[in-house]
């Protein structure tokens, strides 16, 4: 079987209206992905303008990048490192006390490769309280990353991570219980 992307067909994904998405495009690029703009308070209340639920004492790092923030929702007490790109296609609910550390990726879309369109594949990312996803590392779509789970760094969860266990390797494999 041979890819033909004259087929792919994404006619059925509508993420918003299409001035919001360019609105936020060019806003996502000046304030969030830019690194010489550190203001914090400043990136929550143009992410709460386009629609994300934030919570309190929530610090976004420089460079961070944020694809949808209307499918967004950020509990209280959380760190998301720089460099860190929430490429939410789909919702992603990211809890309490979570820290996601530079570099980290959610990524909730994917391509079916067994097809020869290419077809997008999309799925919401929950990350529970208490989780921390390590530096480099990537959640992909249609996980839950369950209560003081660990991902550590350069791991991949493609399945879901359980409740206080640390995690590591791609594919991600439980090492140990966190204590």
């Amino acid at each position: 079987m041979r890819t033909d992307l004259s087929k792919y067909d994404i006619s059925w994904y509508k993420p918003g209206g299409k001035l919001r998405i360019v609105l936020w495009y060019f806003i996502n690029i000046i304030f969030f992905q830019n690194k010489l703009i550190p203001f914090n308070l400043f990136k929550i209340f143009l992410l709460k303008l386009f629609g994300a639920e934030v919570g309190n004492r929530v610090v976004i790092k420089p460079g961070v990048n944020i694809k949808y923030p209307w499918k967004l929702k950020i509990g209280n007490h959380v760190w998301i490192g720089e460099d860190v790109w929430i490429d939410n296609l789909d919702n992603v609910y990211i809890g309490n006390n979570v820290c996601l550390s530079q570099g980290a990726m959610l990524l909730c879309g994917n391509h079916h490769y067994k097809k020869n369109t290419f077809d997008l594949i999309i799925g919401e990312i929950i990350i529970e309280d208490g989780v921390w996803i390590a530096a480099k590392s990537i959640v992909t779509n249609n996980i839950i990353c369950k209560d003081h789970s660990i991902l550590l760094t350069n791991s991949v969860a493609t399945n879901n991570l359980e409740a206080n266990t640390i995690y590591r390797g791609n594919p991600a494999v439980s090492i140990k219980k966190r204590i």
